[in-house]
This record gives C-alpha cells, structure tokens and sequence, in this order.
C-alpha cells in the first residue's frame, strides 16, 4: 500500500510529504521535533513542525484514526472547541516494508497546555475551580450538540487563559459519538465518567505530591457534575410566566448570555385560560460575546477575553465625540470599534516585546494590561491610564513572570 495523506487543506499535504512517515513516531529525529509539554495518553503522541506550522502527531490504528478526524472535523462545523484535524496519513511502512500504524495529524492549540504541566507547581484551590468551570462548560457544549464524549477527562482536555479564567478543548475524540441529540441516560453515563477520571486523575498527582494539601481529590470529582447540572438546567430549563410579563423572558435571555450562550431558537406557550406564558430556550448557542467582538472589531478571541475586550471598547466609546448611540449622525459602532482596535488596542499588545510575551496570544495580554490598570489605579486612588500600566507591567511584572507564560519543555 502506497503512503496516503487525507487533508482537510490543499497546502498540508506538502507540508507533511517532509516528515519522516517511514519511521515509528518513536524514533523520529530531535530535529523535527518541537519540545512542548504532553499530556498522558495510550497512544504515542508527539510534536513536529510543518513548515510554519507547530502539529500534532498520534499514532492509532487506521480506522479509529478515519474516524476520529471526520469527528473533529464535524466538531468544527458545530464550532465546539477541540483541536483543528489537519490531516491523517495511512499506508506508512517501515525501511523493511513492514506495515507501520497510521497517524492522526492535528494542528497545535497555541497558548494551551495539558493539565499536569499546569501541576507542576502546586496549583492554587481556587485555579483548579476554574478548570472545573471550564471543563463543565466543555461537557455541557458538547452535550448540546448532541456529542457524547465516552472518555471526558483532565487528560483528555487541553486548557488555554481566558481573562483570568479557563478555556477548555477537546484533544481525544476517539470514544466519541455525534447524536442528533443525547437522552438523559447518554449524559449521566458521561458525567458520571468524568467523576470517576478526575479523581482518578487527582488521587494520581496526590500520589505523586503535586496535589494542595488541602484538595480532595474525591470531592474536587464530583464537583465537575455539580457545576455541570448547575450550568446544564439554567440552559435548558423550562419557565413558567405570568402573561403579559414578557420582560421575564427578556431578563431569562439575558442571564443566559451573561453565561455566554445565545438563545437561537426559542419555544412559547399561551396557557388556555390565559394567564401564564410558558418559554423553552430550543436551540442554546455558546459564544454570545464572541460572536459580537467578533462582528463588531474581526478579533477572535475566547468568550471571558470578549467580554473584558467588550467591556473596555464600550467605555472607550463613549469618551469619542462622535458617539451618540441613536443618533443617524453619530458613528456606527462598527467604525468606532475599527478605530478601537486602530487606535488602542493593536499598539497596547505591541507596546509589550514579543520576546517577554510567552505562550500569550494578544487577548490574552490585553486583558493581563487591563487587570494591572485597575489594581495600580485602585492603589493610587484614581486612573493611572493605560500607557502607564503598560509601562509599569513591563518593568515590574513581566520579568519575573516569563518564566511560567512559556511552554514547559518536556521530552
């Protein structure tokens, strides 16, 4: 059998022609390889670069590793976060011309890393409910669109910054099944399996003395599912209003898009005699804030860093003279937006040197800018500006900080 690449892009099948497929991915040579932190896995997994870009490399059998790539890639159309399949290469043999296993190819997540290099210093309680928040967002998205994940765990996630908080990803589709939807019995099988993985998971880093003193493993499980049921019945929950008070459907609508979901599709039910309204979220789309930074300004950023980046555009807007919300004579917000990411934005994220920045991508960096702002303006009793705090974070914070916003090093 002929060597065989499968690409989702024209242009990777050229890029991925100079890699070494003739050996085990065990064998292949330090210089194609890119030294970045990996998380456990049963397959042997390693990084390479691409030409200008950084992948993934998963050794697998030929079958799960065709149909893991066409579940990412429907993961993708349904834009939930999980790694970009690139590509899979099947037909590899060896100098002898023994069959070798074929490989799944993924682009790297820029910026992300597995949870136990995140462990590596001991990690703060409250950081680790972060990633509990984050991973039970993960589950519930993926959830909503009908995907049942069979193997949701710490070590099958990757986990990125997001203002202060978390994003979590999907690495391994592999024991993955896509539904038009999920009964009840599909998503406690999945919940319950992440309960038992991530204690398992935490008793493992307790064993090892990575773990806070003051962290139960056992109880830090069984948190995912109660934020997980938490997240799941605000989304999903049936409300019942008086008829006529259709502000209570406005304001149900509002705190589901402080959650960061968008209500696509809705459901409403007059009651027979009248008096009450009933009002089913149908169709609950992640990403509200995303999707309007995204219209208003082109930058692509995680939900938590759109609503900060969001938050500031706003209060910049209204200092423009030419900001008159209602008024035909005043400027679109999508022009004072342009002139935001002009004017602000872009020379803030340049104003830090690309060598201090680390694994930060510009979002990121804006949202570490604002935070500093805030806590030397609360210092000093009144705005210090952004220009200052930029100033003061690239002498005082960034120097002493770089060391942990680059990626680990690991063989």
């Amino acid at each position: 059998m002929a060597l065989q690449i499968s690409a989702t892009n024209p242009e990777h099948p050229a890029l991925l022609l100079e890699l070494p497929w003739q050996l085990p991915l065990e064998e292949w040579p330090e210089e194609v390889l890119v030294p970045l932190p990996r998380g456990i896995s049963r397959h042997i997994v390693r990084y390479a670069r691409a030409g200008d870009e950084v992948i993934a490399v998963k050794e697998l059998a030929e079958r799960p590793a065709l149909r893991e790539y066409e579940l990412l890639r429907d993961l993708d159309r349904l834009g939930i976060p999980a790694v970009d399949p690139l590509a899979v290469v099947t037909g590899r043999l060896d100098a002898a011309g023994a069959p070798l296993e074929s490989v799944l190819v993924t682009r790297h997540l820029r910026g992300s890393q597995p949870y136990r290099s995140m462990f590596e210093t001991t990690m703060r309680p409250a950081t680790m409910h972060r990633l509990m928040d984050a991973l039970a967002v993960l589950l519930v998205r993926l959830h909503l669109a009908g995907f049942a994940w069979g193997d949701c765990s710490l070590s099958n996630t990757l986990f990125r910054r997001d203002a202060g908080a978390y994003a979590a990803y999907l690495v391994d589709a592999e024991t993955g099944d896509l539904h038009a939807r999920l009964s009840d019995g599909q998503r406690d099988y999945d919940l319950d399996l992440a309960r038992v993985n991530i204690s398992g998971e935490l008793l493992d880093l307790e064993a090892s003395g990575a773990l806070h003193p003051s962290v139960d493993p056992v109880e830090f499980g069984t948190e995912i599912c109660a934020r997980y049921q938490g997240l799941w019945q605000e989304l999903t929950r049936t409300s019942v209003y008086p008829a006529g008070k259709y502000h209570y459907i406005e304001r149900r609508i509002r705190r589901l898009n402080d959650l960061g979901f968008d209500v696509a599709e809705m459901q409403i039910e007059h009651a027979t005699h009248g008096d009450t309204v009933t009002f089913v979220p149908k169709v609950v789309d992640a990403g509200h804030h995303q999707r309007q930074l995204l219209r208003l300004t082109g930058l692509d950023t995680e939900e938590n860093q759109a609503r900060r980046l969001l938050n500031d555009l706003e209060s910049w807007m209204a200092t423009q003279d030419d900001y008159a919300p209602g008024d035909p004579l005043g400027a679109r917000p999508e022009v004072l937006a342009h002139r935001w990411v002009r004017d602000v934005f872009r020379p803030t994220v340049r104003a830090v040197p690309p060598d201090l920045r680390g694994t930060m991508d510009p979002a990121e960096i804006y949202h570490e800018l604002l935070e500093h702002r805030w806590y030397l303006s609360e210092h000093a009793q009144h705005d210090i500006g952004l220009d200052t705090a930029v100033e003061d974070y690239i002498s005082n914070i960034l120097p002493t900080a770089r060391e942990t916003l680059r990626p680990t090093v690991s063989d």
